[in-house]
């Protein structure tokens, strides 16, 4: 765990947004590069001015996802983007970075070069059913290259990710046990069924008695109804559907819900 996000994890509550990037140069429905640079700063900023703690910076709209490694020039653009945000919201903010669909190995590098504080990686250990495939997690290698280089990057690490299916024989209680302690990740993540959709209390309860010495963060379905239930059960959650304008998650940031959202956390 990195200084930074211990520390907030320590010390309240956290409540990260996610800024969700329109698509990038290569993707399907790229449409120019200043309406993704646009969009990210003004999305950053009023998740900031609402009151979150910072967020996670994610090429959300570069559907279909690559299976794992993306190309080098997505690794450029989310790398001079994540900077960009960075010089325009300072260094207070944590700032996270997720290369979907799992390419740990890019989001490390660009959370290393911008001097952000963690990575979300999706599938860490063993393997999940995705619509790109089968996704196997690398933590032999995410963790060797962290370990490499200087950056001091956490790896937070999704335990049953959304959008995904487990294998027959699945063991939820053995996946966080092995996400943490084999896959040596520094705080674990647990979503629902898909983007927008609320996790299971009863999952979180599970997860936290199977691997109750690492911060645990609730990644989907967060808002003003379920916030404080969830941070009574976690450390922390990742948001991003429910502060966008109508609860939507292809609109900009409303600091109005991101707003809601940190009185009903009791922020």
């Amino acid at each position: 765990m990195t200084r930074r996000l211990g520390a907030a994890l320590a010390s309240k509550r956290l409540v990260l947004g996610v800024v969700h990037l329109l698509p990038l140069p290569g993707s399907p429905r790229f449409a120019g590069r200043e309406p993704v640079l646009s969009r990210a700063l003004a999305d950053a900023e009023r998740l900031l001015e609402g009151g979150a703690d910072g967020f996670v910076v994610e090429n959300f709209g570069d559907a279909p996802f690559y299976k794992d490694q993306v190309p080098a020039g997505t690794v450029a653009e989310m790398t001079a983007l994540v900077e960009r945000i960075r010089t325009r919201v300072g260094s207070a903010p944590l700032v996270g970075v997720n290369v979907l669909r799992n390419d740990a190995t890019a989001a490390l590098a660009i959370a290393g070069a911008t001097a952000s504080d963690f990575v979300r990686v999706n599938v860490h250990v063993g393997v999940m059913f995705t619509d790109q495939g089968t996704v196997e997690g690398r933590a032999h290698e995410t963790t060797r290259l962290r370990a490499s280089t200087v950056a001091e990057v956490a790896i937070v690490a999704d335990v049953a990710v959304k959008h995904a299916s487990p294998p027959p024989g699945f063991d939820l209680v053995q996946s966080a046990k092995d996400t943490a302690y084999r896959g040596l990740a520094d705080a674990l993540v647990v979503t629902g069924a898909g983007t927008g959709a609320p996790a299971s209390p009863e999952r979180l309860r599970q997860v936290r008695a199977a691997v109750p010495d690492r911060p645990l963060l609730v990644g989907s379905g967060v808002d003003t109804g379920s916030i404080a239930e969830l941070l009574a059960l976690a450390d922390g959650v990742i948001v991003g559907t429910s502060v966008k304008q109508g609860g939507r998650v292809s609109e900009p940031v409303d600091v109005s819900r991101v707003r809601a959202l940190l009185a009903a956390a009791g922020r």
